[in-house]
């Protein structure tokens, strides 16, 4: 088990209204019972501000889903890092491998988002992950250390790592704790030679399909210090109990 300070992280993707600022009370009431758990909600930007607004005074933070590498420019229907945290925000996802997939988004450009995350005072959460294709094809620690090595800031800081396996995102599929166990310790090794020091401190979280039933045994590894949570996120009930891992560790 891990002795870093738990994160869980919510991931709403493009869902959410106004109206769901009743779900976020439910996660506030419920965060004050999870202990030294970092819970962090991540809803679209049309509702950060709002919700930073409602989780004001409590423990829970609130996140950006991406931010553009640049402060400010002409950049239509992009959001930088400094408006994310203008609007409430102290946290932002990059590289999720939706932004990849659908996006283009290269090694480069995520490395570019991470900076200009720590640039503008946000946790970034890095996400890396391989296909199924390149799991079946004997890839994933190849595909993994490509994407540490560009994708991370030189030093690290102000940088968590979300080890979201694609072919796991949103199918129900899961691998075993086994997998996640020894993918996490094969991104703490290349984490540690790449960083040092940092390295070895640097949270991982792990992301694709986790739910209440299968939190315990996926999230309870070592090296696993908390989750990014999907669709599962979205049921307050769900996400708190996912949290609820870490509580009596």
């Amino acid at each position: 088990m891990t002795t870093r300070r738990p994160l869980v992280v919510a991931n709403w993707k493009m869902n959410g209204l106004r109206a769901s600022v009743a779900q976020l009370g439910t996660i506030i009431a419920g965060a004050g019972g999870l202990g030294s758990v970092e819970l962090i909600v991540c809803p679209p930007a049309t509702l950060i501000a709002d919700f930073a607004a409602a989780a004001r005074g409590s423990p829970l933070l609130i996140g950006g889903q991406d931010c553009h590498a640049e402060a400010a420019g002409a950049y239509t229907g992009d959001i930088s890092a400094e408006m994310l945290r203008d609007a409430g925000a102290s946290a932002v996802i990059v590289g999720h491998s939706e932004r990849r997939r659908y996006h283009g988004e290269t090694n480069a450009a995520v490395r570019a988002k991470a900076v200009a995350a720590r640039r503008a005072g946000l946790l970034a959460i890095v996400c890396v992950g391989e296909t199924r294709a390149e799991r079946d094809a004997g890839q994933t620690r190849d595909i993994l250390r490509a994407q540490l090595d560009g994708s991370l800031p030189q030093d690290g800081e102000g940088v968590v790592i979300a080890y979201e396996p694609v072919w796991a995102i949103g199918t129900g599929v899961t691998p075993t704790p086994q997998d996640v166990r020894d993918m996490h310790a094969s991104i703490r090794t290349q984490l540690s030679s790449h960083l040092g020091g940092p390295g070895r401190d640097m949270r991982l979280l792990y992301g694709g399909s986790v739910k209440r039933g299968n939190a315990r045994e996926l999230l309870r590894q070592e090296n696993v210090d908390g989750a990014l949570v999907g669709g599962a996120s979205l049921d307050p009930d769900e996400f708190l109990a996912i949290a609820g891992v870490y509580r009596d560790r």
